[in-house]
């Protein structure tokens, strides 16, 4: 049986991370390390040099979790780092309450904990849902049976270095199937509020481009659960051989 670890970005006591606990207890041993509070768009934060204090709770169906006083990055690099044992076979970071695609993932810390996770070695999937009213562990059933069907997969054939599988589903009981995805092109309406010297980023619901087939927002948007892989090497290859014409030179002095 493996070992699995669960983390999430929407707090310990979410729903979505309750829903994919259950559901992976069906693959192995569930570990759950998670934020004690909700910690949505913190992206790949990792606190150096300061307290994060950690205790025992345990999820609305009894079992055991621990609550971490950070991100969802440090969930894993303190477990990592010895706070627990490690290494898990698996991590799963979610399900997010909202989906994570195009641009999103540099935000979203249901993603970000995924990286870390491939940072410290462990393969690891994240798990979002599109839907940011859903608040009861029924809403991610659905989410979680695929969340399940993916990690058994990945179990049995590992993945790469530094690279995780993004999973996005699309709200509802009944999706369409699953298609193998790259990153859309997402459109915020972030505006700005401003009382004196204090601003707040508010606005609408992002949308995106989604009539691109093939991309994440294009799955989704028509119903079916999207797969993306992602890795952490962010360099743009195919720039590499323009830049290199610019001819970009230091002067010996």
């Amino acid at each position: 049986m493996a070992h699995i670890f669960v983390t999430n970005d929407d707090g310990v006591q979410a729903p979505g991370l309750l829903a994919l606990v259950q559901a992976l207890k069906t693959l192995g041993t569930v570990q759950i390390v998670a934020p004690a509070v909700n910690q949505s768009a913190i992206g790949h934060k990792k606190t150096l040099f300061q307290d994060i204090p950690m205790h025992e709770t345990a999820l609305a169906d009894g079992t055991p979790a621990y609550a971490v006083g950070g991100s969802p990055a440090d969930c894993i690099a303190i477990c990592a780092l010895g706070a627990t044992p490690w290494p898990p076979d698996l991590v799963v970071s979610g399900i997010n309450r909202g989906p994570n695609m195009a641009q999103d993932i540099t935000y979203s810390g249901t993603v970000t904990a995924a990286f870390e996770s491939v940072i410290h070695g462990v393969p690891a999937i994240a798990v979002s849902l599109d839907n940011h009213r859903a608040d009861s562990v029924e809403d991610y059933r659905p989410a979680a049976a695929i969340a399940v069907r993916v990690a058994a997969r990945v179990l049995e054939k590992g993945l790469p270095p530094l690279t995780i599988l993004n999973l996005n589903v699309p709200d509802g009981p009944t999706v369409r199937g699953l298609r193998l995805t790259r990153q859309g092109i997402r459109i915020y309406r972030d505006a700005l509020s401003r009382d004196g010297n204090i601003f707040q980023i508010v606005g609408e619901v992002p949308t995106g481009v989604y009539n691109q087939e093939g991309t994440d927002l294009w799955a989704v948007h028509n119903g079916y659960a999207s797969l993306t892989p992602l890795h952490l090497d962010l360099t743009a290859h195919r720039f590499i051989a323009d830049l290199a014409a610019w001819d970009i030179t230091l002067q010996d002095s």
